[in-house]
């Protein structure tokens, strides 16, 4: 504990973190007063049948993902997840079209371009989400008499202003976030939304297991231990890594390079899991359109039947597909994040090679080879955690909020940024020659 005091005091030492940390603690709070303000025109009263509705299924989800924007109808209702489909169909046309492909060659100023095409993409999505979620309000309950000023053109299209600048106004703060504060802005936007509903998650399965007779107190402990270990998991995930021995040539007296064993001798840290939660939120992003599809096609035999099934996010046929999306998306965004051809030009003129491997394109494919190697354990464990809150709901009858903290989307996303945030905080203490946040800045060595 007297440690723990200590690092606290040293991250408040340094000045450059500590505004960082201000900042975004400011701008998280910004965030979550605008998820309570709804949107003008509805009556609060009148919406018990909308946060029913979003409590279960794919709508708690996202409903989830908004931290209960989504069934309080606010003005971030429509959350960041338009952002996070733009940056998808943004990163899959970069594959197919040039133009793109030299924008992401072109280092910083691509970068930014690419980042406002984005934004451009997010304001489109917006504009056709924001009147499906006014129009699929009364579908989820909320009665024609919460609109106090009708369904009319003078209370959609205002509407539909405020949900496209809730969205953008939410895509700025993790903008800024990520460049004001401690990095990571879009990530931390949602893990804040997550950890908002979960102390009523765990309540309300506190309530069931207590006074429904199912288990009592003694349930109630497994299943924390069993959460607690789902953490160690994705916390043993996420830090595991594969190291790449490098051999580095010596600089003789002469100013040349004598490639031999007294070279120094350092490690290529390849992760298991490279590609973080991404996969995660863009399969999750992806599973909300089987659904719809089903809805818009209900009068045929196969749209009835993917609305039924895809509907529940404890069901088999989502659970499956989930699963194999969040396999890909694992290899796609581990492919298009880490530059193996790169990896081996810089090692080649820093003067460092792989051990029986030869420099240059041969270090590509090697390192290209082991990638592919560790992505596919990292890939199924990956999906295994994110399907976990299925099978917790099916064998141990845990109430579908809380379960979807048991792996899922929502726990992983909540360890991974967790892990990257006290990384961020632990970089600007060990620079300033302070004890970090964890004992030691090692991450796990897989085989």
């Amino acid at each position: 504990m007297k440690k723990f005091i200590e690092t606290i005091s040293n991250i408040w030492k340094i000045e450059e973190l500590r505004q960082r940390i201000l900042v975004t603690l400011g701008l998280l709070i910004v965030y979550r007063f605008g998820a309570q303000v709804v949107l003008p025109g509805i009556d609060t009263s009148q919406l018990a049948q909308l946060n029913s509705a979003a409590g279960e299924g794919i709508l708690g989800l996202l409903n989830a993902f908004t931290g209960g924007a989504f069934a309080n109808a606010s003005v971030f209702a429509l959350g960041i997840m338009p952002y996070i489909s733009a940056s998808i169909v943004v990163q899959l046309m970069g594959i197919a079209i040039p133009y793109l492909q030299k924008l992401q060659k072109e280092g910083e100023s691509g970068r930014k371009t690419i980042n406002q095409i984005t934004r451009w993409l997010t304001i489109g999505i917006c504009i056709v989400q924001a009147p499906a979620y006014l129009f699929g309000l009364g579908a989820l309950g909320v009665p024609d008499s919460a609109f106090v000023l009708g369904k009319g053109l003078d209370f959609i299209i205002p509407a539909v202003i405020i949900l496209v600048t809730g969205c953008v106004f939410a895509m700025w703060l993790g903008e800024k976030i990520t460049d004001k504060g401690i990095g990571n802005g879009i990530s931390l936007l949602i893990m804040i939304g997550i950890i908002a509903t979960m102390p009523q998650s765990f309540v309300q399965e506190f309530i069931s297991r207590t006074t429904n007779n199912t288990g009592g107190i003694m349930f109630i402990l497994i299943e924390v231990i069993l959460w607690f270990l789902v953490i160690l998991a994705s916390v043993l995930l996420v830090m595991a890594i594969r190291q790449i021995p490098v051999q580095y040539a010596r600089r003789t007296a002469s100013g040349g390079y004598e490639k031999n064993i007294m070279g120094s001798r350092q490690y290529i840290p390849l992760k298991l899991n490279a590609s973080g939660v991404m996969p995660i939120i863009f399969a999750q992003a992806i599973m909300f359109a089987p659904s719809l599809l089903g809805r818009t096609f209900n009068d045929t035999a196969v749209g009835q039947w993917m609305e039924v099934q895809f509907a529940d996010i404890f069901g088999l046929a989502y659970n499956i597909l989930f699963a194999i999306l969040i396999i890909i998306f694992t290899y796609f965004y581990t492919a298009i994040t880490v530059p193996t051809n790169k990896m081996a030009d810089d090692l080649k003129r820093s003067g460092g090679f792989i051990p029986g491997i030869r420099p240059g394109k041969e270090t590509g494919d090697y390192l290209d080879k082991i990638m592919s190697l560790i992505t596919l354990p990292g890939s199924v464990f990956l999906a295994l955690l994110a399907v976990l809150p299925a099978v917790v709901v099916k064998l141990m009858d845990v109430q579908a909020g809380w379960a979807l903290f048991y792996g899922g989307t929502s726990l992983l996303i909540m360890v991974g940024v967790a892990i990257d945030t006290v990384q961020q905080v632990n970089s600007y203490l060990l620079n300033r020659h302070y004890d970090g946040l964890m004992k030691t800045g090692k991450n796990r060595k897989v085989a």
